[in-house]
């Protein structure tokens, strides 16, 4: 059933109130045929969890909500399990089910807000681990063939928070269904970020992945907004990939710049590292939006605030960071 005029306040996390001309909601393919055969050739938009977009107007055109549901055992041997996700699911509860199952390889991506549905679409990743590590397929509906295509890894065309469905393939398809291969017998990392530190005060030696997974959580709720309480969409920027060449320009004046191994004789930097040492941490505009205190990364909406109106603020931040250290940030968030 497609409606008129529906508000998005309450299915993005920035909480921004824009609407759209027309909405539906799928629940399975025949929703989808369904939807698309009474769209009267209006624009699409695909709208899972909301955790990751802007919107700065409302929308002119047709919105589908993408709330296929399921959580299936494909293959397993004493190694590995395929596990197959529906789009919809909310990706920490299906983090949650597979360390039920004591299926690891995907703890370190506890908590990260969203579907499952767009987790190869951004290549989710946090602590050292990335979805296309566990990423075995993705099926998808092209919305113009109206046909149904396998994806597997190498087809996604998987980057640093990118794939070929935020590229060439940008808006041509609806993610239905995930699968992630996941292990039985475990391999845990824990040296990225802070996740020993945190081991250790919850005094556990010996971790298991539930155990990882925990100190996560406890991580990213001491830094991190809860959007049901403060709107945001998480990280804003992308963590910028420089030159060994400018690391060393900056490592002139601040010796303390957290800086990671990348590809090519390249440096991944910190974004909110940048963002803070440039002065915007905790900077708030009318009591209504502005930077969190605790993450600089993190754009927020305090109190109905525009869209627009952060994303100029996140304009601002990029022009700053540039001026100071010459690197350009590129926004993470998907801005419509």
């Amino acid at each position: 059933m497609i409606v008129n005029d529906i508000s998005l306040k309450t299915m993005n996390t920035f909480g921004i109130d824009a609407s759209a001309k027309r909405f539906s909601i799928i629940r399975d393919e025949k929703d989808i045929t369904t939807v698309l055969d009474s769209n009267e050739n209006e624009p699409v938009f695909i709208l899972g969890g909301g955790s990751n977009i802007l919107f700065t107007k409302d929308f002119d055109g047709l919105v589908i909500k993408n709330e296929i549901q399921g959580f299936q055992m494909i293959e397993e041997n004493k190694d590995f399990a395929i596990i197959e996700s529906g789009a919809g699911e909310v990706w920490h509860e299906f983090v949650m089910k597979c360390i039920d199952e004591n299926l690891g390889g995907i703890e370190n991506l506890s908590l990260i807000p969203g579907n499952v549905g767009a987790s190869p679409m951004q290549n989710i990743g946090a602590y050292g681990v990335e979805v296309k590590d566990i990423f075995e397929y993705l099926d998808a509906y092209h919305i113009k063939d109206k046909k149904m295509r396998r994806f597997n890894a190498q087809e996604c065309k998987f980057g640093y928070r990118e794939s070929i469905f935020k590229n060439e393939l940008k808006g041509q398809y609806i993610i239905c269904k995930v699968a992630f291969r996941l292990t039985k017998t475990h391999t845990l990392k824990t040296s990225y970020g802070a996740i020993e530190n945190e081991l250790h005060t919850m005094n556990i030696a010996n971790p298991s992945i539930k155990d990882v997974s925990d100190a996560v959580i406890r991580i990213r709720q001491s830094k991190l907004p809860d959007p049901k309480q403060i709107g945001n969409a998480g990280s804003f920027f992308k963590n910028p990939i420089v030159s060994n060449e400018l690391l060393n320009k900056i490592q002139s004046n601040y010796t303390d710049i957290p800086n990671y191994p990348a590809a090519q004789n390249k440096v991944k930097l910190a974004a909110g590292w940048l963002i803070e040492k440039a002065g915007w941490k905790g900077r708030t505009y009318d009591n209504r939006y502005g930077v969190h205190k605790l993450q600089a990364l993190v754009l927020v909406n305090y109190n109905n605030s525009k869209g627009d109106e952060i994303l100029k603020l996140s304009g601002l931040i990029i022009e700053d960071v540039k001026a100071k250290f010459d690197v350009t940030l590129e926004r993470e968030v998907n801005i419509l």
